[in-house]
């Protein structure tokens, strides 16, 4: 039986669903840069600032986080140096963020 959709090879229209940092929620994209052992990891933030950042325990139940991966960080309100790390990104909403203008690496 032949598809009389056309072809299902057209990989480049695949629909993504990306999640943005809420500025009203104070989040920010953030790289991760060094692992720092015990749910730590310092991260390199787009205002510039390097923290120290804390993985929830909702999503170090779920995923694994690597050196370079994409991030949504919220700076701590009373330590600026500190932030909670709420989701990370994979390939392909990495690629479709950079695709649309949100990130400019």
């Amino acid at each position: 039986m032949t598809n009389t959709r056309g072809s299902q090879n057209n990989e480049s229209e695949e629909i993504v669903r990306v999640r943005l940092p809420k500025k009203r929620n104070r989040e920010i994209f953030a790289r991760a840069d060094l692992m720092l052992g015990a749910n730590h990891i310092r991260v390199r933030c787009e205002d510039g600032v390097t923290r120290t950042g804390r993985i929830k325990g909702k999503i170090k139940k779920r995923l694994w986080i690597r050196e370079g991966d994409l991030l949504i960080v919220v700076p701590w309100s009373f330590q600026d140096e500190k932030c909670d790390i709420i989701y990370r990104y994979i390939r392909p909403q990495v690629d479709w963020l950079k695709k649309h203008n949100y990130l400019s690496q």
